[in-house]
């Protein structure tokens, strides 16, 4: 479990084939980051939850599975791009973002990008089935970074980016057309099931339940 907000940039040093299947990614860290991560532990990559398979004070490394590379825009990174990183979310850790899992639900695609103030407004095309579990106001996890939906069109919706976001996440570097993944809020998804009763507690199964009156 994660918060989308971004501890800091690594960068890309590899991403390379396993013999068989699968791919290796190597991340560059900062140095001073002073990361200790073992093993088997979580790291949030742009948005997507990451196994760490070896790890020293310069770099992380990742095997990415087929299917990561299918629903999310890892397998379209090259040497020295930038990427998010965040540690998973401690019990005592505050919650400054929103509940992030790290599980991709699409990629969306930047449909424009515009100065406001001293940030940006981040226009984004929304894949279908996505939009309806946006609302304005609510929280969507862009490349693992915890934002806040400004306005919400037929297809599409905005972010406000401040400065800050701007030049501590790979948020700045983007342009249109440039593909971003998309995680929508948790909370939204179990609420939007049970409204639809597919498969997940109605009113109906919580009274059977005794749950409700």
């Amino acid at each position: 479990m994660f918060t989308g907000i971004v501890e800091a940039l690594g960068h890309v040093d590899a991403l390379a084939p396993l013999e068989g299947s699968g791919w290796r990614l190597r991340v560059g860290l900062a140095r001073g980051l002073g990361w200790s991560l073992g093993q088997g532990e979580s790291v949030a990559v742009n948005g997507v939850c990451l196994t760490v398979v070896d790890s020293a004070p310069t770099h992380l490394q990742f095997d990415l599975a087929e299917e990561t590379l299918k629903v999310s825009t890892l397998g379209g990174l090259s040497s020295g791009d930038p990427v998010n990183l965040e540690r998973p979310l401690r019990l005592e850790t505050p919650l400054g973002g929103h509940l992030v899992l790290g599980h991709v639900d699409g990629i969306g695609r930047v449909a424009g990008v515009q100065p406001e103030g001293g940030g940006r407004r981040l226009t984004v095309d929304v894949p279908t089935g996505l939009r309806s579990l946006l609302i304005p106001k609510g929280s969507v996890a862009v490349d693992g970074v915890s934002l806040t939906v400004a306005d919400l069109g037929a297809s599409t919706f905005s972010v406000a980016l401040i400065p800050h976001t701007l030049a501590a996440t790979t948020l700045g570097f983007k342009h249109p057309g440039a593909a971003v993944n998309l995680e929508t809020d948790l909370l939204a998804k179990y609420v939007w099931k049970c409204l639809r009763g597919e498969g997940v507690a109605t009113w109906d199964t919580l009274r059977e339940a005794g749950f409700v009156g």
